[in-house]
């Protein structure tokens, strides 16, 4: 393999995350004969059949899957020392990936865009997902940092702390319960109660909360997302636990109430995640520096008082 070209691991990194040569051809402004000359070229050169053709269009080998990490490995840290060498020079450009977990993606844009006013030669990249997603792309090296709760503790990363996550207890502005002060969960417990699905980090800090002070509730409805979770919560049917970063407009706007209830908020950590074997420099040191230093007062920003 020593006569392998970062050329050469570029198209087939491309190829094999799209396993089409044509879209990959549209992606690197070839024709789509040249990238399959290039793959059978790598091929030869490593070895081993990297791919699969199938009536669909092609798909990888085991042996592709598996260099397909490597590839997507050494391509990242060739670009992140483009970046160092450039920020050496005073040159802060090049390109940041960033995913985050749902809840995250209703402040990253304002975080994103607080760091580009600094840096305006980055590209910035987001990519929204759950927390096991965002942590797979993570170690397979197809984003290069994570906002998110604390990971497991399985997970091979680096967690920092940066922000306080609050979680609040809701409902319709009619509710019968959103004009009460001082509510104990006990008076909770017979009311419908919307759960997130489960996986969800949500989920889990509740059924931890509950577990905890022993309490029962009356799980009325298990619904996917934040985003349908409001609806519901707005129609009436029934309360919920969220972060309070989910439902600002909905506050601000009057479709939704805060519940006063008992040692409420209830807080989690943000958290910037990378690698555990891959030392941040260039534009991932900046970002990083960045949301140690102003995370917390840009992601307080987006939450009212509650």
């Amino acid at each position: 393999m020593k006569n392998l070209t970062l050329r050469g691991l570029r198209i087939f990194e491309v190829a094999a995350s799209c396993e089409s040569f044509s879209r990959a051809a549209e992606l690197l402004d070839l024709s789509q004969p040249a990238v399959s000359m290039q793959i059978k070229q790598f091929e030869t050169e490593v070895g081993v059949r990297l791919f699969e053709k199938n009536p669909r269009g092609v798909t990888l080998t085991d042996a592709g899957r598996d260099l397909l990490l490597h590839a997507r490995d050494i391509l990242s840290r060739v670009r992140v020392a483009e970046d160092a060498m450039a920020s050496l020079q005073g040159v802060f450009r090049g390109q940041l990936h960033l995913g985050v977990v749902s809840t995250a993606h209703y402040f990253a844009p304002w975080l994103m865009q607080a760091f580009r006013s600094t840096y305006p030669d980055v590209r910035m990249k987001l990519s929204v997902g759950s927390r096991d997603e965002m942590l797979a792309a993570l170690q397979e090296h197809r984003i290069d940092v994570v906002i998110a709760g604390f990971p497991p503790a399985q997970a091979d990363v680096e967690a920092e702390a940066f922000a306080r996550h609050p979680h609040c207890i809701v409902a319709a502005p009619a509710h019968p319960l959103a004009g009460r002060r001082d509510l104990s969960w006990e008076e909770l417990g017979d009311e419908p109660f919307i759960f997130r699905e489960p996986g969800s980090a949500t989920r889990q800090f509740l059924e931890h909360l509950l577990q905890s002070r022993s309490l029962r509730v009356n799980v009325s409805t298990e619904l996917q997302g934040n985003e349908t979770i409001k609806q519901a919560v707005m129609a009436g049917m029934g309360i919920s636990f969220m972060s309070a970063h989910t439902f600002q407009i909905e506050l601000e706007a009057g479709r939704m109430a805060v519940l006063d209830v008992q040692d409420m908020p209830k807080m989690l950590d943000w958290c910037l995640l990378h690698r555990r074997d891959t030392m941040l420099s260039g534009v991932n040191a900046l970002f990083r520096a960045f949301v140690l230093e102003h995370g917390a007062r840009i992601a307080a920003c987006r939450v009212s008082s509650l």
